[in-house]
């Protein structure tokens, strides 16, 4: 289910000399324990520790000497401890000790030669900030849903994956991957999702998927709400979080509701944490750093579009669209592209960012920005003809480069663009599908 990438990242962080316990980040339900059982095959011992059991979770909490716990760990499980041998420990549901979270720190400082993992939901909030949290102690991996090269993976289609990666895309191999990624589009990328339509393909059973997924997410706010009060709140936030998806948002009556900005800003930034949505704040500069301007309304992009097409109900129209851009008013292949974006970023601070200006006489917006070496590249999610990407245009006005890129639903070329001002610029025209492979595109456009 995992592609290459994912797995070089847990590679590369267990050849480290100076390893540390890595904290594995990630919404429920997204494969964390899929991913680490998958790469537990590359070591000699495996131990699995669920500290949603109780068995497992009292390992943790009466000795104080992190070498006796590991002693109790193998002995519990049947392992031998053999010294020169890879043994990987993965303690899965970790928010649920916070002394097993304290003794991560001891399992860097005393036993560095054992390769630990751990994974949990919203580190930050369900502890007490008493605990001494390992700090400068571990290393952070966040794992989000199945990405499109990861999906046809799944589904078998190598040819298709193949012919992705090649740099640039032949012609003939454009009609079938735009199918694949019509399906995709359709279904998202939530593991589950994806592994019964790879076995299945049939979309009528993914409906009881889609409601439990749902269903789960609601349940959960239970765990993260002090009262219930806050509860509610959240459920309200939850639901309104998938129709309102992709859109710049407002605090206040946030999914028509009376609740204060206050109240809404407090579920959302929990929500946040969960990784179940991010809060994309714009910035206003054509340099770097990026830093977004938290005065503005931010875009809300949610965990999965797979999600947002079942709770607002436009699968169908996804179905009969040969423009992705004509479905929801342009807003779900924009947040797909955003996910597309995402995924391939598995540092915890990663983020997505797009940039405005707004001004009485005029306002422009710019979907998203890709930083490349030391460049701003614009990226606008659109199917309009090229004299008509007004933001755009404005946007490379204000840069000293000449590169820009749009995606939308024809085919791979390069064109030559000109603002109004008459500054020429390099228009780098994707099909959508190869979101992923943005950076190899700007690469071949330096050469040309």
């Amino acid at each position: 289910m995992f592609n290459r990438i994912i797995i070089k990242e847990l590679e590369n962080w267990a050849f480290r000399k100076n390893r540390k316990p890595l904290i594995l980040r990630g919404a429920r339900q997204v494969g964390k324990t899929t991913l680490i059982k998958q790469f537990s095959e590359q070591f000699d011992e495996f131990i699995y520790l669920n500290l949603e059991t109780e068995e497992d979770k009292n390992l943790f909490n009466k000795p104080n000497n992190v070498k006796k716990i590991i002693e109790a760990v193998f002995y519990i499980k049947n392992k031998k401890f053999i010294k020169n041998s890879k043994t990987l420990i993965f303690i899965d549901e970790i928010q649920e000790s916070p002394r097993a979270m304290e003794m991560l720190r001891y399992f860097y400082e005393e036993i560095p030669e054992l390769f630990v993992i751990a994974a949990g939901s919203l580190l930050e909030s369900v502890f007490n900030f008493k605990i001494n949290y390992p700090v400068g102690r571990v290393e952070y991996l966040v794992l989000r849903p199945v990405s499109f090269t990861e999906f046809l993976g799944a589904m078998n289609e190598h040819t298709a994956l193949e012919q992705l990666e090649k740099i640039p895309l032949e012609n003939f191999a454009y009609n079938k991957i735009m199918k694949l990624f019509h399906t995709y589009t359709l279904i998202g990328g939530m593991p589950e999702i994806v592994k019964y339509y790879s076995e299945n393909k049939e979309l009528t059973g993914l409906k009881y998927i889609y409601e439990s997924l749902i269903t789960s997410y609601l349940n959960d706010v239970e765990k993260y709400a002090k009262n219930s009060t806050r509860a509610a709140i959240l459920r309200h936030v939850v639901k309104s979080c998938f129709s309102e998806a992709g859109r710049r948002i407002k605090f206040q009556g946030f999914g028509n509701s009376n609740y204060k900005s206050r109240e809404i800003g407090e579920a959302l930034k929990t929500l946040e944490k969960t990784l179940l949505i991010n809060l994309i704040y714009p910035v206003t500069s054509q340099t770097l750093p990026l830093i977004p301007n938290k005065k503005k309304s931010p875009r809300l992009q949610i965990l999965d579009t797979g999600l947002l097409n079942y709770f607002v109900g436009i699968q169908h129209d996804i179905i009969q669209s040969e423009d992705l851009n004509s479905i929801y008013k342009g807003t779900m292949i924009e947040h797909l592209t955003g996910q597309e974006l995402l995924s391939s970023q598995y540092n915890a601070l990663s983020s997505l960012h797009f940039w405005v200006r707004e001004k009485n006489t005029s306002s422009a917006e710019i979907d998203f920005l890709y930083q490349y070496h030391n460049k701003l590249i614009p990226v606008e999610v659109k199917s309009g003809k090229t004299g008509t990407l007004k933001s755009l245009h404005l946007f490379m006005d204000t840069v000293p480069h000449n590169i820009a890129i749009r995606l939308y639903s024809g085919d791979f070329n390069i064109s030559e663009a000109e603002t109004q001002s008459g500054k020429k610029f390099k228009l780098i025209n994707l099909p959508y599908f190869l979101t992923s492979q943005i950076e190899n595109y700007i690469r071949l456009s330096e050469n040309e």
